[in-house]
């Protein structure tokens, strides 16, 4: 899977109520969460972000609490992909089980700035800076993660596994 797309850039300590405030979590509608993805960091972020674009922060991406509407957020707003130097684990688990797609590339976190425009190629795990012509080098999913991903999260990727009759179905 290859995504190029327009990066938008955070610092670090990133936590879900800036992804989606508290007092959204009222809905589960994934287009009223993206309505106010990360208002409380970026009150621009909705308006500008393009179907494709791509998320670049530091360290520590998606810490406080669980709650799964911050990926699903993410995703609804048209964001491709998210790379960080690192994730909360929780934040990390939710993005794979709906199918959003991260890479940990401390590299690319510290050097990449907004606006540059992005290719990331999960397959690979490489992230390229088309607007500085760098190459990164990010952690590669393994490839039970990338079909989890491909599939569109992992109850997607049950009920396909299911469906074909699949190997531990």
């Amino acid at each position: 899977m290859i995504f190029e797309g327009t990066a938008f850039k955070y610092g670090r300590d990133v936590d879900t109520d800036v992804i989606i405030p508290a007092r959204y979590l009222n809905t589960h509608d994934p287009d009223e969460l993206a309505a106010h993805c990360m208002e409380d960091i970026d009150k621009e972020f909705v308006d500008r972000v393009q179907p494709g674009d791509i998320i670049v922060a530091e360290e520590n991406f998606g810490c406080g609490s669980s709650r799964e509407q911050a990926p699903v957020a993410i995703k609804a707003a048209g964001v491709s992909c998210v790379v960080a130097a690192s994730f909360a684990r929780i934040f990390y688990r939710n993005a794979i089980n709906i199918g959003l797609p991260i890479l940990v590339c401390p590299e690319a976190a510290g050097d990449v700035q907004s606006g540059d425009r992005l290719s990331v190629d999960l397959d690979k795990g490489e992230v390229v800076n088309l607007t500085r012509d760098k190459v990164y080098q990010a952690d590669r999913f393994p490839d039970f993660m990338q079909e989890i991903v491909a599939a569109g999260g992992l109850m997607a990727h049950v009920k396909k596994r299911t469906q074909s009759g699949g190997e531990n179905a």
